[in-house]
C-alpha cells in the first residue's frame, strides 16, 4: 500500500489481485443482489484507490480496506433501499386506479418537470428505468459520483414539491 501510495500501478494492481477476492467475498454476504455485487466491488476499489492518501504506514491494510468495503456497502444498501421504496409506492399508485391516483400522476409529473434537467435525467434513469449507476454514467459520460449527487438531489427536491 505504501508503494501505490507513492503512486506505484503494479504495487496497486498488485494489491488489488491480493484483496480483490476477499473483497468480493465480503460484499457478497452483504449485497442481496447478485448483479450489483460486481459494480459494487468496483466501487469500493475506486474508493480505496481514491482513498489511498488516508492509509497510515505500519498499520495493518485490512481493517482499512474493510472499513471502506463496509461504508461502499452500506451506501449501496441505502440507495438500494430508496430505489426499491419509490418503485413500490410506483406500482401501489398505478395499482389504486381512480380519480385520486390520476391527480398523484398529474402532480408526480409536473414535480419531475420542474427539476433541472441534469438531476430528471439521474432520476429517470435510476428508478424509473432501472439503470445500475454504472449505466447511467456511461450512458451520460459523468462519474458515477455525479450521478448520485444528481439524483440524490432529484430525490430531495422531489420530496419537498410533493408535500408543499
Amino acid at each position: 500500500m505504501q508503494l501505490a501510495q507513492a503512486g506505484d500501478r503494479e504495487a496497486f494492481n498488485a494489491l488489488v489481485n491480493d484483496i480483490g477476492p476477499e473483497i468480493m467475498r465480503f460484499l457478497r454476504r452483504r449485497i442481496v443482489d447478485r448483479s450489483e455485487l460486481e459494480d459494487t466491488c468496483q466501487e469500493t476499489l475506486l474508493a480505496i484507490y481514491q482513498s489511498r492518501h488516508t492509509y497510515q504506514p505500519g498499520r495493518p491494510v485490512e481493517p482499512w480496506v474493510f472499513a471502506i468495503a463496509r461504508y461502499v456497502g452500506a451506501r449501496h444498501f441505502k440507495t438500494t433501499r430508496a430505489r426499491n421504496q419509490f418503485q413500490e409506492l410506483s406500482v401501489e399508485t398505478s395499482q389504486q386506479g381512480g380519480s385520486s391516483n390520476h391527480g398523484l400522476e398529474i402532480e408526480a409529473r409536473q414535480a419531475l418537470g420542474a427539476l433541472p434537467d441534469k438531476q430528471r435525467e439521474a432520476f429517470t434513469m435510476l428508478n424509473i428505468e432501472g439503470l445500475s449507476l454504472a449505466e447511467a454514467s456511461t450512458r451520460t459520460g459523468a462519474s458515477i459520483g455525479t450521478i448520485k449527487v444528481r439524483a440524490h438531489r432529484a430525490y430531495e427536491r422531489l420530496k419537498r414539491l410533493m408535500l408543499a
